[in-house]
């Protein structure tokens, strides 16, 4: 039996660790927020919120504000507990 316990291969990604680190502490955050502080582009930070979603770690809403599209992106509850359980697996390997 291993000592190490498996990392979730959906949060394994940096992008995709950076989104939920950002929601986690922040609860939710629009496409523009996100985009500013991981520094990815825009179709990259796209495609990877559309993972994290279908996986259900994340609500997305989509509307307009000014006439211009904006969409929020929200931590779910089976977000948080996948995040934490990734960290918590994670220090078994810096232990």
């Amino acid at each position: 039996m291993s000592l190490f316990k498996d990392l979730d291969p959906l949060l394994h990604s940096q992008l995709r660790l950076a989104i939920m680190s950002l929601l986690v502490s922040a609860e939710q955050g629009d496409f523009t927020f996100l985009k500013d502080k991981t520094g990815a582009t825009a179709g990259n930070l796209s495609i990877q919120i559309k993972k994290l979603q279908a996986a259900g770690y994340i609500s997305v809403q989509k509307k307009f504000r000014d006439n211009y599209p904006l969409t929020t992106c929200k931590i779910t509850a089976k977000g948080i507990n996948a995040f934490e359980s990734y960290v918590e697996a994670l220090k078994g390997y810096l232990e």
